[in-house]
């Protein structure tokens, strides 16, 4: 799926010199290397700041945290999605509330959006998921016009766009993830959030540090969020080639559509699709297949690697079973379940790698 060893050997050399000069500094957390980080980023997504943060998980947590989310309230979200963003309403002893997916974006079907609002709702988090952008212009008419912040889960979606707007710049704030398999990826665990707000990224710092403005000093009661500086060296390393990287993405994932489009046009798949107006990096290129579990072995025969993102939607997990939600509550979230398949998509990928792929699958397919 994912061969992190391919790196370019310049890229490579970056890397380890980044790192060498922050064991020479001894500033492993947070400190100028965080910093500077920070301000690239924050040039990268088009907002006014960036929050380094440690991990993708603990971007969405503390942005639900910056905007009061607690004992009693609600945030929309996608049922059909990594756990941790619904997890992180849970943490917060909030109610995760869903609204079920488009089968084409697999994004949060707006239509339903409306439907969904009570007066317990704090928060909507849409989730550009695999990579593209959740329908942020509907979705902003709907939250503009109730008054309710916009959280984007953008941790798939770096340097993705709608309307010419950058994943990341459009809510009220937006939590990114940095793992390694992203496409910017870290050397571990490492995340950020992004806002124009001035007083809420003030407060998001303190938040990572504790809910500490001054050391010792503790306004509100906060965590530890902070970045290492190792990590944000690898970073800052990687940026520079993002562009690049995602347009590959791009390429690849056109090659794909050009190999299996006989095989769509007969229904024996379905092909992604990029809504209108916007920029699909594809961090994961997903498919919709009958009978998935018999593709997915046969690809595994002819050595080919493939994955399933998600397998069991969040509604439906053992830990939500409280929320009252059951099978056939959001039936498009769990069609999309049982049918989708991630193909092995990342810059480094030959292109002959990728028509192997392809003979593989429509040989599956067959």
């Amino acid at each position: 799926m994912l061969d992190l060893t391919r790196s370019d050997e310049t890229l490579k050399r970056e890397i380890a010199r980044a790192v060498a000069e922050i064991f020479a500094t001894g500033r492993f957390i947070l400190g100028p290397a965080v910093e500077a980080f920070e301000k690239a980023f924050a040039r990268e997504v088009g907002a006014d700041h960036a929050i380094a943060v440690s991990s993708g998980t603990d971007a969405v947590l503390v942005s639900l945290m910056a905007l009061g989310i607690g004992p009693g309230d609600e945030v929309i979200t996608s049922p059909f999605t990594f756990f941790a963003s619904a997890g992180a309403v849970a943490r917060l002893c909030a109610r995760p509330v869903f609204v079920d997916i488009e089968p084409g974006s697999f994004n949060l079907d707006v239509s339903r959006l409306e439907g969904a609002i009570t007066s317990r709702t704090r928060a909507i988090q849409p989730v550009h998921l695999y990579g593209q952008c959740a329908d942020m212009d509907s979705i902003l008419e709907v939250a503009d016009r109730r008054k309710i912040p916009i959280l984007e889960d953008a941790c798939q979606a770096v340097g993705a766009a709608h309307q010419g707007r950058a994943a990341g710049s459009i809510g009220r704030l937006a939590a990114f993830s940095f793992y390694p398999t992203k496409n910017l990826g870290a050397a571990g665990d490492a995340g950020a959030v992004t806002t124009n707000d001035d007083a809420l990224a003030e407060l998001l710092r303190s938040l990572r540090v504790h809910g500490s403005p001054h050391t010792y000093h503790h306004e509100r009661v906060g965590g530890n969020f902070r970045m290492d500086a190792l990590q944000a060296a690898v970073l800052s390393a990687k940026l520079p080639w993002l562009a690049v990287w995602n347009e590959r993405r791009r390429t690849l994932a056109a090659r794909y559509a050009e190999l299996l489009a006989g095989a769509a046009t007969e229904g024996r798949l379905r092909l992604p699709a990029e809504a209108s107006g916007n920029r699909h990096v594809y961090h994961q290129y997903v498919v919709r297949v009958p009978n998935r579990d018999a593709v997915r072995a046969r690809l595994a025969k002819d050595g080919i690697s493939s994955a399933v993102f998600y397998p069991v939607p969040l509604h439906l997990q053992e830990c939500f079973r409280d929320l009252g939600y059951h099978e056939g509550s959001f039936p498009e979230a769990e069609r999309a379940a049982k049918e989708v398949l991630a193909l092995p998509i990342f810059p480094e990928l030959g292109d002959e790698e990728i028509e192997r792929v392809a003979a593989s699958l429509l040989a599956a397919l067959a």
